[in-house]
């Protein structure tokens, strides 16, 4: 090190802000670059939905073909036989039409439909979280801040739904709801619209991370910035939003994105159990059920969209610990040349 050049003395080194130092560690983790890819590819798939029924497979993801013929091999076949058997994936032939095969017996193309189940299955995961995030963050900070009965009266109700199971709650929750729908006020949620889902899912998962978000605001209620604020005029709104909350930052970034994976698992686990996602909507809850009839006779049916809840929940997972280790003030960080100064390989700050 003792070729590096040195400063001047007095001279001012420009220093890194802490989003800064993570964006660096974060580029520096291929494997979550990896996932952050594969996520931004499934995103992409699915928005690109509208562009595959219309210029590719010329169909919707509702319509149906039961009664049609293509040509498989140079010869024409149904889309679905006498037995009810659909007709498979046709990689190669019929123009991009039926590319991942028909689903079931009502003969509707797999491929649009895996396409805009993403949409859905997406959208919910993603507006359920906000819900989820949004309220949760919330009420960790009312409770956190002002405590006493204040923090008893949210604990408690956090408690309550805490002790349910998260699926059976939000099963019991979707039979419910799907006999009158939901009425709030003026506003009247049909039964079998996908915001009954997107309460549900939003509703349900609020505890898990409204309680780590009140215990964090109670370890920063008692710092020095804090009571400074508070001494020199600060409103309890003034507090929570300007002091408390940019210190949640990173915390509330992490949980929304495993949020995002978990909303995803309880939606397919909902859709497929009936409660969740309404035919002839799809999403890769409701194409596991469609396809498990089919089971040994069409396993990609079930196999495709399963796959793409698999890799969509892991990907999520992955960017979620990178944006952990990321975000940890705590973790040691290695200082790259910067203003035509190095540390050693390891040093901690």
């Amino acid at each position: 090190m003792a070729d590096q050049p040195k400063p001047p003395a007095g001279a001012a080194v420009a220093g890194r802000g802490p989003w800064r130092l993570a964006l660096g560690r974060l580029t520096r983790n291929r494997i979550a670059l990896a996932f952050l890819g594969l996520f931004a590819l499934i995103v992409v798939f699915a928005l690109g939905a509208p562009l595959w029924a219309e210029h590719v497979a010329d169909t919707g993801p509702n319509a149906t073909h039961t009664l049609e013929k293509v040509e498989v091999d140079g010869e024409a076949r149904e889309v679905v036989d006498p037995s009810g058997h659909p007709v498979g994936p046709l990689w190669f032939g019929a123009d991009g039409k039926f590319f991942l095969g028909a689903d079931g017996r009502l003969g509707r193309d797999e491929m649009v439909r895996l396409m805009y189940g993403g949409r859905t299955s997406l959208f919910i995961a993603l507006t359920s979280a906000l819900i989820t995030t949004f309220l949760a963050v919330a009420l960790g900070l009312l409770a956190g801040y002002y405590r006493g009965w204040t923090d008893t009266l949210i604990s408690r109700a956090l408690d309550v739904i805490w002790a349910f199971p998260v699926l059976l709650l939000a099963i019991a929750l979707g039979i419910a709801l799907a006999v009158g729908g939901l009425q709030i006020g003026p506003l009247t949620i049909p039964s079998g619209s996908i915001w009954i889902p997107i309460l549900i899912i939003g509703g349900v998962l609020i505890p898990y991370t409204a309680r780590p978000v009140r215990g964090q605001v109670l370890s920063l209620r008692e710092k020095d910035f804090v009571e400074a604020a508070i001494a020199q005029g600060a409103g309890p709104m003034r507090v929570m939003l300007g002091e408390l909350l940019p210190n949640l930052a990173s915390t509330i970034i992490v949980f929304f994105t495993i949020n995002v994976a978990n909303n995803m698992l309880l939606e397919s686990a909902l859709s497929f159990l009936g409660v969740g996602v309404q035919p002839p909507d799809a999403s890769w809850g409701t194409m596991i059920a469609a396809g498990n009839d089919l089971i040994t006779s069409a396993p990609l049916l079930t196999i495709l969209p399963g796959t793409m809840i698999l890799l969509t929940v892991l990907s999520l997972n992955v960017i979620g610990d990178a944006l952990r280790d990321a975000l940890d003030p705590k973790a040691k960080i290695r200082l790259e040349a910067h203003a035509g100064l190095a540390e050693p390989e390891g040093t901690p700050v």
